[in-house]
């Protein structure tokens, strides 16, 4: 440990002479309320620390110690279902000791450190122990279990820093404390049941693996037309009151990833407290128990000083790492990656650094490359698979996308939801943008579709061709109206409308429409696909427009999604048999009539 003394303070950046020997990156404890610190620079025998909580008070002349290791996070059984602020302090933990405001210095244990956990050693590994073999000890090595909650189970396992060796010893099935010895290695190093890992340091990982199975959320705008892949990047730019946190909500909610991590980083105080309310009210959908139980919460809202949001993000995604090492796929939820932008700009500023566009500064590209490269799927170190899927949202000053967060995020992550303020206020759900959304997982996830459904490929190309020619068409209907356009086009326009109201809008209150099972997705678009197609060819044999308005179709193909059950498909099917036997009729009747 190094001792200096603060020789300046602006804001949340101080400077403090003595600590010149110290590593960059240290955790620093500052003043007589030991508040934590990083540093971030050294020049000659000062150092530049940023501080994580309220420096008020805090007086030149005031102890600097560094502790001589970073910023880490404590990963154990426990975790789940906390919520944590940035740095990992326990916020219930806190509010019980201080109350609602948190004081300088205020602290406690990440985790639990009096609870025991009833651990159960691998089968296999405790009877090769037993018979005398020799066990080589690496990391990522499942040394047993503890059942952490009902939907997840938190495997112990020896650190991917282990030095080697053989393991020499193995704790009986019983029940522990964090810190109890799990294992021993012939090294003599000891393994306990909670590690500690360098937040800013992702962890190491075999191999990547190709992100070829989609991220199932259950939104049919997402799932078909812009997929997102385990282990992908994506981000929900939108301005004010577009849905982003709304989004984030349905798809931690109904997404099959086995872990959820949220990280609420600068959001405003009363949208994190709907989060943290919220959420140990929703229930789970595939174990019927509360969501809570494979969640983890990170809760840095604005009013809380702003290199803890700085720092959230790396926390959160280290969490995730952690549950990927033990083969879950995890998906994490980070709003806003713009108030984190926000806060780099401002500890930017303190410092004096020269400053890019719109005033952040000129590594921002460099620290969004580093967070959205920690997702991927992988071959972790102990053979299994497992994943992080990373989901930013986006806050644009005025629902700009051409700012520089959202130009800068999309040269790193691959899939973009756009959300558009008219469908917004239009109350259509989800309201991303089928023009200017994108995603580039389509073709790595095509073959795991095509075995729902071998149509995928066709019926998606399609149904997004017929969106971007009634898109081109809408411009010519605001100058002639729509009664000017021959049949064919307003057949467009009327196929598009279903699609938008019958497909793309989805009722989060609806207990049918609010989850759509990926082979009813694919159903329900081929459809109405189907019913583009039947319809064409009427017109093109003559049959008016007027005809198949008569139908009834459009109401009727607009209504599926809330009528048809996930369980009960055989409706669609009767439904499709009804619809194709009325169009072929007519187009046999107009046939008739063209050959006469």
């Amino acid at each position: 440990m190094t001792e200096g003394r603060v020789r300046r303070i602006s804001g949340p950046i101080v400077r403090a002479s003595g600590l010149g020997a110290s590593g960059l990156f240290d955790l620093v404890e500052v003043g007589e309320n030991r508040i934590s610190g990083e540093i971030v620079r050294i020049d000659g025998d000062e150092a530049v620390i940023q501080v994580y909580e309220d420096n008020t008070g805090l007086k030149v002349g005031s102890p600097a110690v560094s502790t001589g290791r970073p910023l880490c996070a404590l990963l154990g059984p426990g975790l789940m279902g906390t919520i944590y602020d940035g740095i990992q302090r326990p916020l219930a933990l806190l509010y019980e000791k201080d109350g609602a405001f948190m004081k300088p210095g205020g602290g406690g244990n990440q985790l639990d450190t009096n609870k025991k956990w009833h651990f159960v050693p691998d089968p296999a590994l405790a009877e090769s122990l037993s018979n005398k073999e020799k066990i080589k000890a690496y990391g990522g090595l499942v040394l047993g279990t503890i059942k952490e909650t009902q939907s997840v189970t938190c495997k112990i396992m020896i650190p991917p820093n282990i030095k080697g060796g053989e393991i020499s010893y193995l704790c009986a099935e019983g029940d522990y404390s964090i810190f109890e010895t799990a294992a021993r290695t012939s090294f003599n190093e000891e393994i306990a049941f909670a590690q500690w890992w360098p937040v800013r340091s992702s962890r190491p990982v075999a191999s990547r693996l190709s992100p070829d199975t989609p991220l199932i959320t259950g939104e049919r705008v997402i799932d078909i037309f812009f997929p997102l892949s385990k282990g992908g990047t994506a981000a929900i730019p939108g301005g004010f009151g577009t849905g982003k946190t709304m989004t984030q909500h349905a798809i931690a909610k109904w997404c099959d990833a086995d872990v959820i991590v949220y990280i609420g980083c600068g959001e405003r105080g009363n949208e994190m407290t709907e989060v943290l309310s919220e959420f140990p009210q929703l229930q789970d959908p595939r174990t019927g128990r509360s969501l809570m139980e494979r969640t983890l919460l990170i809760a840095n809202t604005s009013n809380m000083p702003v290199a803890a949001r700085e720092v959230s993000i790396y926390t959160g995604v280290t969490f995730a790492e952690f549950y990927r090492d033990m083969g879950y796929h995890v998906a994490i939820m980070a709003d806003s990656t713009s108030r984190w932008a926000e806060a780099l700009r401002e500890l930017s500023g303190r410092m004096e650094e020269m400053p890019a566009e719109e005033g952040f500064p000129a590594y921002l590209p460099t620290r969004l490359a580093e967070f959205y490269e920690r997702a991927g799927k992988v071959k972790t170190l102990g053979g299994k698979e497992g994943s992080v899927s990373i989901i930013g949202a986006i806050s644009p000053p005025g629902g700009d996308f051409s700012e520089p967060v959202t130009q800068h995020t999309k040269r790193f992550i691959r899939c973009f939801w756009a959300l558009d303020r008219e469908l917004a206020n239009a109350r259509h759900y989800p309201a991303i943008s089928w023009t200017e959304s994108y995603s580039e997982y389509a073709g790595e996830v095509q073959s795991w579709w095509e075995k729902i459904n071998p149509n995928w490929t066709v019926v998606r190309k399609k149904s997004l061709d017929i969106l971007k020619h009634d898109q081109r068409l809408s411009e010519i209907v605001r100058l002639i109206g729509p009664d000017a356009l021959p049949d064919e086009q307003k057949l467009v326009l009327l196929t598009s409308q279903i699609i938008k109201d019958g497909f793309l809008q989805q009722n989060s209150f609806d207990e049918i429409d609010m989850y759509c099972i990926p082979d009813k997705q694919i159903r329900l678009l081929k459809l109405i696909v189907e019913f583009h197609e039947r319809a064409r060819s009427c017109i093109e044999l003559g049959a008016p427009i007027t005809k198949i308005l008569e139908t009834d179709y459009k109401e009727g193909l607009s209504r599926l999604k809330s009528t048809v059950k996930n369980d009960d498909l055989e409706k669609m099917e009767k439904y499709e048999e009804k619809m194709r036997n009325a169009l072929e009729e007519l187009e046999r009747t107009y046939r008739a009539r063209k050959i006469l």
